[in-house]
């Protein structure tokens, strides 16, 4: 499946209760809604179901022996896609996994969490150090959006956006690395421990802090003499 990007933020009069006009997509599902960039209610039984089919999964491939060979094939299960090659050291916790793709030649260490309410692609030869989290969704600002959302069917409940993550191959992210949905992660690009990225990062990088912010270009000065490692 390929995904719409949409870095959509929403504004409305800030009524007690804010009303998702018909033409803004009537007839859409929750779900249609959530890959749109629209605002959608996370709480539809639609939704739940997707989530509990991944929520079981990661349970079941969390409580497993690193060695059962049996433990990585379940990724697949509620899997977008993903490459030929992977490894997640586990535990593991993705929120829907259907909207996350990934490619060739992935590693993910401990405490990996990934909320891929909206749509997540991570490119190939992408590391993971431990407790990163990847956080494509966020809620209105204004309380009556957030909790009184009336839809388009006449029901009302809370309120929740998910704008999509990219992140390009040969990337890696190190520990506690935070990655707010809406950002794009270029080609090559390392980001520092415990960073929190809410902006795009170019290719090549190296960024770090909260907020995360690019350090400098990776030059040719950044290799290794590898002479003393043979």
């Amino acid at each position: 499946m390929d995904f719409p990007f949409v870095k959509k933020k929403f504004s409305t009069p800030g009524a007690k209760n804010v009303t998702i006009g018909e033409k803004e997509g009537i007839f859409m599902t929750q779900h249609q809604r959530a890959l749109a960039g629209k605002l959608f209610d996370a709480r539809s039984q639609e939704l739940r179901d997707l989530k509990h089919k991944a929520h079981v999964l990661c349970q079941k491939f969390n409580a497993m022996d690193e060695y059962d060979p049996e433990r990585l094939p379940i990724v697949r299960e509620f899997i977008g896609a993903i490459g030929e090659n992977y490894y997640f050291q586990g535990p593991i916790q993705f929120n829907y996994g259907c909207h996350t793709q990934i490619g060739d030649n992935f590693f993910a260490n401990f405490n990996l969490t990934v909320m891929d309410d909206g749509p997540i692609v991570i490119g190939d030869r992408v590391m993971f150090g431990p407790n990163v989290s990847l956080m494509a969704t966020t809620h209105p600002l204004i309380s009556s959006e957030r909790e009184t959302m009336t839809y388009p069917d006449g029901h009302v409940s809370t309120a929740e956006y998910a704008p999509g993550i990219v992140i390009g191959s040969h990337v890696w992210l190190a520990c506690n690395v935070v990655v707010c949905g809406g950002v794009t992660i270029g080609d090559g690009a390392v980001v520092g421990a415990g960073s929190v990225v809410t902006k795009d990062i170019p290719p090549r990088s190296v960024a770090a802090g909260n907020p995360c912010r690019v350090l400098r270009p990776i030059s040719p000065s950044d290799k290794l003499d590898l002479s003393d490692h043979n």
